[in-house]
């Protein structure tokens, strides 16, 4: 599965099965053989010469500021928090993925530089720190103020929208990774096991007996 593809499918919204479905097919035969090349790492597997180059060098580029990805990774993890059944989202390394997805999909770097700006005037205003120096309290507070739209005050409406985008780039990012996926319980196409007929349906039949 690209990430890239499925998340432009989706739209970061409600998931459609079948454009999900869709944006994982191989246009053509001839693209399904380019990307079956021995030589990839297992990350590139799948992918186009073009496509792998093309996400080398903008793993190469650096777009938020150390703070601004220290301020990322508090968020996403108050999102997705660790728990008994699995990591929290910067144990699958969901910054990292935002990281990347706003340098390919650029559309989404004013609204998140400028959400972070705004997180942090508040919370400059309310507390004399910015978000990341916030204590843990704090923090809960001021994302309880944005995280619900239909509970937010007018004047939240700035922090509502970028809190929005942040939970979807949390979401999208965590539930495509592996511990992701475990965490749902998803276990794809697996054959069945034939046990027999219930004892509670051979009882009915008078049938507990037969061998």
């Amino acid at each position: 599965m690209n990430r890239r593809d499925s998340l432009k499918a989706i739209g970061l919204g409600t998931l459609s099965t079948t454009l999900l479905l869709d944006a994982c097919k191989p246009k053509n035969n001839k693209l399904a053989e380019d990307t079956n090349d021995e030589k990839t790492t297992p990350d590139e597997a799948g992918r186009l010469p073009a496509e792998i180059e093309r996400n080398k060098k903008l793993n190469a580029e650096k777009f938020f500021t150390e703070h601004e990805m220290a301020t990322i990774t508090v968020l996403g993890d108050i999102i997705i928090p660790k728990d008994a059944r699995s990591g929290s989202a910067s144990d699958a390394k969901v910054p990292e993925f935002i990281e990347f997805i706003v340098k390919d999909m650029p559309e989404h770097q004013t609204p998140m530089r400028g959400g972070l700006r705004w997180l942090d005037l508040q919370c400059l205003n309310r507390y004399n720190k910015s978000f990341v120096d916030a204590s843990n309290a704090q923090q809960i507070e001021m994302v309880t103020e944005i995280a619900y739209p239909k509970k937010a005050k007018p004047e939240m409406h700035q922090g509502v929208v970028f809190f929005n985008r942040m939970r979807n780039l949390t979401a999208t990012g965590f539930f495509t990774t592996k511990m992701g996926v475990d965490d749902l319980g998803y276990l794809g196409n697996t054959p069945g096991k034939w046990t027999g007929v219930p004892p509670e349906v051979l009882k009915q039949y008078g049938m507990e007996n037969v061998v």
